[in-house]
């Protein structure tokens, strides 16, 4: 399918470059949009909305999100964490760690001796942490609870993470982060402190963490009464045997007479999915009951039921994204009437895949992490389904979709969820079906490829039924939610109605009660992604409220029309409504009919290209810096061992090696850049990568945040080194500043020559004594281009 986007500047050598035509892509489970109307290419913000509170159960609005209990998250940036890290962020560029990070931000540990503290508001005995390690490495991270360092650390690998999925258009390397689990010795109080530090021995460097979610774990449950336990059958609580036919004849027993099936605490070993057609299948509790599998359930075909789970864990190790395969956690069909309660899933496939007759099942209270696709995927023939207070985080596809493929899926009720960095598409899907509701959940920080909450008519692969009936929409919290679409070039909406592949006709969409707040880009977009410009209608928006969009209120890339009353906006960047139906191009095409009670946006100017985000200071509000040195919270004590103790004091001042790059993916900052040739890649080592400032608009800026302050003596600016890259002079000046204040001219405003024939190359020698936590770049000219141009900022201290 052709791909409906203007063709880019070729910005090396003043060169045409036609983008690529983005192919159609026809996978099930995918929520992308690959093609799409289009006028002009858009821009990654430069700085980002701001973070909003750090603890994103605590920040939504009506009461949305899920609420499980004994949880409490705290972010590694947060205000009850110190750290004398490096915090990264808050960034908008696919596939970089802070954007994939909740909040858009995360503190990187670099060295021995670097941690992040936690002081706890509430009591603990367990704590999941959400990390990412480099690609290919694994270790181990200290923890000490208290000062006193726990006799084990805990366990971290790339493994499960740095998914690619190269025939998904658009797509880069994702799911950066992965979770990690422990048991405390014994629950700790609130004000207790429990502290992250890279020890002797801890190797997989650098550690970059996002969040630890702390838990206050109930004791074990007792074995129903009657029950048939899988040990009775000979599975194997130590995790070293196959327990795979034990859990076979234990569940055809409990079956036959009518009794659930018990899963004691311990590990059991799954070596091949099960085909449960009836059962109560019981667990201790999803932190004592465990099953070490990838895949648990798969019924190839409908089940009579109920399917009733509970209070387990299923721990996978899938290694990268598997659209053909049925090895996923739960997948196929439950039956009717069944009830999933408790359960924690992580590192699969994907969490719940149900396809087959799947009519009047509640899913609730779970735990997903960590998918390599869809967090849970309703894929047609499903009626009267409830998903309700369940929490998940880094699905690597929609956290929950429902597909209305081969039938539709009606009178499905998705409700009190939290859904957390979807690295690759939507917090909520909704591709056709009838009579579906999506309430009272929040979702925060999606990626490429995604929306908060999507309504649409992609249908992926046939038959397909578009939407019909009512689709209900309401009292659902989005924070930082939209993305830029690399196939389209422009961006994607926090909330997104798309008439893909087929009008918006038998359908009503009721969107009533929602709070869509620090939306990057803009807070709803109309849109028909397939570029064919079918209508959007029967759409009704009221009493929905928007605080802050780093462009406008509405996006309207098609025909159609929308009622909207009781819209209250703040804080919007772009006044108007970009308004411009494809393929059309006429300008208005899409009418808004206007009731009472809207405030703070406004249909005009009409806007006929893609307005460019705002940029915001980097931190955001609410977002918190580490500390240059800890807080007086708990002081471990004299007899811990001193290479093991979390410092109380500033970093150490011992100067890295020589010929480290004080640079290297440090935080970076910049007043405005040309689409996705964003700051982040000035410093990201890769010298074929860069950034470019807003075009026709100097004087331009590039700051970056060395992380402490530095001494620094030479600068080495670099373009890529390709010889297309014709000769150049750039105008610029270097400042510095240690508290991103006040600034001291480091190197006076000149003219600095690139030449490909000498590698394309500056070095700028600062004055001696030069210390500085800041640098920044001023760009008044360039004779190559009307930008600020710069492949790789590198700082060293000689």
């Amino acid at each position: 399918m052709a791909d409906h986007r203007s063709i880019h500047a070729f910005r090396k050598n003043r060169r045409a470059q036609a983008l690529a035509a983005a192919t159609a892509l026809a996978t099930a489970a995918l929520g992308l949009l690959v093609a799409a109307p289009g006028a002009s290419a858009g821009t990654v913000p430069t700085g980002a909305a701001p973070v909003g509170l750090t603890q994103v159960a605590a920040s939504a609005a009506n009461g949305s999100g899920a609420n499980l209990p004994g949880m409490t998250e705290y972010e590694a940036e947060g205000a009850q964490a110190s750290s004398n890290g490096k915090l990264i962020g808050p960034d908008y560029t696919q596939g970089d760690l802070a954007t994939e990070a909740s909040g858009r931000q995360a503190v990187q540990l670099t060295a021995q001796g670097q941690y992040v503290r936690f002081t706890l508001t509430a009591p603990a005995n367990a704590v999941d942490l959400h990390y990412a390690v480099p690609q290919g490495a694994s270790g181990t991270l200290s923890v000490y609870v208290n000062g006193t360092k726990l006799s084990t650390g805990l366990s971290l690998t790339s493994a499960y993470s740095y998914i690619s999925t190269g025939g998904i258009a658009g797509s880069k390397t994702h799911k950066l982060y992965d979770d990690a689990r422990m048991m405390l010795p014994s629950t700790v109080p609130a004000g207790s402190t429990v502290t992250f530090q890279v020890d002797a021995g801890d190797s997989a460097l650098p550690y970059t963490l996002d969040v630890a979610d702390f838990f206050d774990v109930a004791a074990p449950a007792a074995q129903p009464a009657g029950s048939i336990s899988v040990v009775s059958d000979g599975a194997d609580a130590s995790g070293s045997g196959d327990s795979t036919n034990a859990f076979r004849t234990a569940i055809a027993a409990a079956a036959a007479a009518n009794v659930p099936v018990w899963i004691p605490p311990g590990t059991f070993k799954i070596t091949s999915a099960l085909q449960v057609d009836k059962a109560t299948i019981v667990g201790a509790g999803s932190w004592y009951s465990q099953l070490a599998t990838s895949a648990f359930i798969n019924n190839t075909s409908a089940v009579s039921g109920p399917v009733n789970l509970s209070g387990f864990a299923i721990l996978g190790s899938t290694v990268g994204r598997h659209d053909d395969s049925t090895a996923n956690a739960i997948n196929g069909s439950l039956g009717s009437g069944s009830d999933v309660d408790g359960l924690w899933i992580q590192d699969t496939n994907v969490g719940f895949w149900l396809q087959y007759g799947n009519s009047g099942i509640t899913v609730q209270n779970c735990v997903v992490l960590s998918t390599d696709a869809d967090g849970l995927n309703f894929n047609g023939n499903a009626t009267n389904d409830t998903v309700k207070n369940n929490f998940l985080r880094n699905t690597g596809d929609d956290g929950l979709a429902l597909w209305s493929m081969p039938a539709p899926d009606t009178g499905i009720t998705l409700s009190g969820n939290t859904i957390v960095q979807p690295s690759l598409a939507n917090g909520i899907a909704v591709y056709g079906g009838s009579d579906n509701t999506v309430t009272g959940n929040t979702i925060a920080d999606t990626n490429a490829l995604g929306s908060g909450i999507a309504v649409s008519n992609q249908a992926f692969l046939s038959p397909f039924t578009p939407l019909s009936g009512t689709t209900t929409v309401s009292d659902n919290t989005l924070l930082r939610t939209g993305a830029l679409n690399p196939n389209w070039g422009h961006a994607m909406g926090a909330m997104r109605f798309d008439s893909y592949n087929s009008a918006f006709t038998d359908a009503t969409v009721n969107v009533s009660g929602n709070a869509v707040d620090d939306s990057p880009y803009e807070a709803f977009e109309i849109v028909s992604g397939g570029g064919t410009g079918y209508a959007v209608s029967g759409l009704t928006l009221t009493d929905n409220t928007v605080d802050w969009t780093g462009t406008t209120v509405f996006q309207a890339e098609t025909t159609g029309s929308a009622s909207v009353s009781g819209l209250t906006a703040s804080n919007v960047q772009v006044a108007g409504t970009y308004n411009y139906g494809y393929p059309d191009n006429t300008p208005g095409d899409f009418t808004f009919n206007q009731g009472s009670g809207n405030s703070g946006w406004s249909t005009t100017p009409v806007l006929t290209a893609f307005p460019t985000p705002s940029s915001l200071p980097p931190t955001g509000s609410g977002g918190g810096t580490p500390p240059t040195s800890a807080p007086p919270t708990t002081t471990p004590p004299t007899t811990t061992p001193p290479t093991t103790t979390p410092p109380t004091t500033a970093p150490p001042t011992t100067a890295p090696p020589a010929g480290t790059d004080l640079a290297l993916h440090a935080a970076v900052s910049d007043t405005g850049h040309t689409q996705d040739y964003t700051a982040s890649n000035a410093v990201d080592g890769d010298a074929n990568s860069y950034w470019e400032s807003t075009d026709n608009a100097f004087p331009q800026s590039l700051t970056v945040d060395l992380g402490s302050t530095q001494a620094v003596g030479r600068l080495v600016l670099k373009l890529p080194p390709a010889t297309d890259w014709s000769t150049r002079t750039e105008t610029l000046s270097v400042l510095g500043s240690t508290d991103n204040s006040s600034y001291t001219t480091l190197s006076a405003s000149a003219g600095r020559t690139f030449d490909p024939a000498t590698g394309n190359t500056v070095t700028i020698t600062l004055p001696a004594g030069t210390s500085t936590r800041y640098l920044r770049l001023t760009f008044t000219g360039n004779t190559g281009w009307p930008a600020g141009q710069l492949s790789e900022l590198e700082a060293y201290t000689s």
